[in-house]
């Protein structure tokens, strides 16, 4: 049962991370694309450098999201108690 513990809690772990993430990344990308609009709205001619700018922080920032995922996906799946807790449920 410690096996099963141990896995409802890189679960639960791994939901949380990803909220987090994604509720970080969400802000983050709103107050780029604000600032971004707002440049963009006092200086028109300036639009392709913003744009660019705006695109390349927008996937660093997503990148911040992509990271959170896969190391919960670790937690889940590369688990050392993973083949016990899937022994336990039956799964093949």
């Amino acid at each position: 049962m410690e096996a099963v513990s141990y896995f409802v809690a890189c679960a639960f772990a791994a939901g949380f991370a990803i909220g987090i993430a994604a509720l970080g990344c969400g802000i983050g990308q709103g107050l780029g694309l604000k600032a971004a609009v707002e440049g963009i709205a006092r200086n028109p001619e300036a639009s392709g450098k913003v744009t660019v700018t705006l695109l390349i922080g927008l996937a660093m920032i997503e990148s911040l999201c992509i990271y959170a995922l896969v190391i919960s996906l670790i937690l889940i799946y590369a688990s050392p108690m993973a083949e016990t807790v899937t022994a336990l449920l039956g799964v093949h």
